[in-house]
């Protein structure tokens, strides 16, 4: 093959021609390290990237295993890079942060451990906001990524390097993280996969807080269901290291499945509460009737509950976890002028929080579960749009106004993916299309507490009824 043939394809057909030997793995390397050469200067969505010589040596080492008759997994051979957040032993992990610009860490994240024995070759880092705050991904250590479909507009984040690389084919698959909407918002605008699984799923070793910090979750970024459901596998699975972790399951999605009679309440704007920018929900609900398509039922559904309580009670506890996670950082001078406004704003916030206000906040999240569950007694899936914008411009930090409507924080412009967040639930961001200048957008599909795989299920019966996934950038 040549080279653009063999960056076109997916991962799970990629494992397979390594594994048939109709494609070696120093030919996949040098593939994709041709065109990370050629694009990523301007995409900038990889950074602290390997010598090629050494990963070329790796792969070779990958093909003489193969020879050999011995396999590490279906990533064999097979090249990642990890978001900028997550630590892998011996290779530079800076969070896009000048204090943290030399740091390289001594051991791996659980999640690195398992892509590693799955045979993958870890080939850099992909680029994320400074500490993965706000969903723009710029920091003053690597720059701004750009977005393949349009090199002036941003990609989202916090995995904007990613999903930029898997849309820009710098990568067969990438990994991500989400605590607001970092899986989803970038999924989006990059026209890529991006599946935020129930809170526990994935096990973390590096987290500071192990049993307060339960908003944030690792997850799978793909080109295509079958990939990020492939990567999910490899991710989840318990470890005593983390006291959330839930048991190994076999959460790749069934083919075929029927979906007669499947229940889906679209959420939309929650009734009017969210802002939307011309056209993103219009766009967004053209993907009703291919649910309809495929035998679900839809329902336009306003929910009954304060949707301003539940947004005050996540800025308190993403403020509150903010501003102890960073406290060190913060105290010290020095390194508190090398952080961005926006995490200043968050820490000094956070600071001022008491005891009492943490607790109320802990118990109104509790009130909003109960009251999603009482939703999907009635319904199989909720729906909604993965962003209340289109891509930005990229030198634009945060937009100040959406649909008319001032935004009172940094973050306030991306509050459509709270509500999955504060309940824990799985949900995959899926493409929706693009706008009349060519930029996608996208929706979540989220599904009931720990139904990881009938999410999956869904989102491969609506991948398969579209064709958005193989419209790619013209680069």
């Amino acid at each position: 093959m040549q080279h653009a043939e063999i960056t076109q394809l997916s991962a799970t057909e990629l494992s397979r021609a390594i594994h048939d030997c109709r494609l070696s793995a120093t030919a996949v390397m040098g593939a994709y390290l041709a065109r990370i050469e050629r694009l990523n200067p301007s995409v900038n969505a990889i950074v602290n990237i390997r010598d090629s010589d050494s990963l070329l040596a790796e792969a070779a080492a990958c093909d003489a295993e193969l020879t050999a008759g011995s396999s590490r997994g279906w990533m064999h051979g097979m090249p990642i890079a990890i978001k900028d957040l997550c630590e892998v032993k011996d290779l530079r992990c800076t969070y896009g942060s000048p204090i943290f610009a030399d740091f390289v860490p001594k051991e791996d994240e659980i999640m690195v451990e398992r892509i590693r024995a799955a045979g993958a070759i870890i080939i850099g880092k992909t680029n994320t906001p400074e500490h993965g705050f706000g969903s723009q991904s710029y920091n003053p250590v690597h720059g701004v990524t750009r977005n393949p479909y349009d090199l002036t507009k941003t990609v989202g984040g916090s995995s904007g390097g990613a999903a930029a690389a898997l849309s820009a084919h710098l990568l067969p698959i990438a990994d991500g993280s989400d605590m607001m909407g970092s899986l989803r918002n970038p999924a989006a605008f990059n026209n890529v996969i991006g599946f935020r699984p129930s809170y526990g799923r994935i096990p973390v070793s590096q987290k500071l807080e192990l049993f307060m910090g339960q908003l944030s979750v690792l997850g799978p970024m793909g080109r295509t269901v079958e990939d990020t459901a492939a990567l999910l596998m490899t991710q989840a699975g318990y470890d005593p290291r983390d006291p959330h972790s839930l048991p190994a399951e076999d959460l790749m999605p069934e083919r075929g499945r029927d979906f007669s009679g499947a229940r889906i309440a679209w959420l939309g704007d929650l009734g009017g509460y969210l802002p939307f920018d011309p056209g993103v929900l219009e766009l967004c609900q053209t993907a009703l009737p291919v649910f309809e398509s495929i035998g679900c039922t839809v329902e336009t559904v306003i929910p009954d509950y304060d949707m301003a309580d539940v947004w005050q009670s996540w800025t308190t506890l993403r403020s509150w976890l903010t501003a102890n996670g960073m406290r060190d950082s913060y105290d010290d001078p020095a390194k508190r002028a090398l952080m961005k406004p926006e995490i200043i704003w968050e820490i000094e916030r956070g600071l001022d929080m008491t005891g009492r206000e943490v607790h109320l906040a802990s118990k109104r999240r509790s009130a909003w579960y109960k009251y999603l569950l009482t939703l999907f007694e009635r319904y199989d899936y909720l729906v909604l749009p993965s962003a209340q914008v289109f891509p930005f411009d990229a030198d634009t930090h945060w937009p100040k106004e959406v649909g008319g409507r001032t935004m009172d924080t940094y973050h306030r412009w991306m509050e459509v993916v709270i509500p999955a967040s504060m309940a824990g639930l799985p949900v995959a961001a899926m493409p929706a299309g693009f706008n009349s200048e060519g930029m996608p957008n996208g929706i979540q599909i989220i599904g009931r507490p720990r139904a990881d795989k009938a999410v999956l299920d869904l989102a491969l019966a609506y991948e398969n009824a579209t064709d958005w996934l193989n419209r790619r950038p013209k680069l």
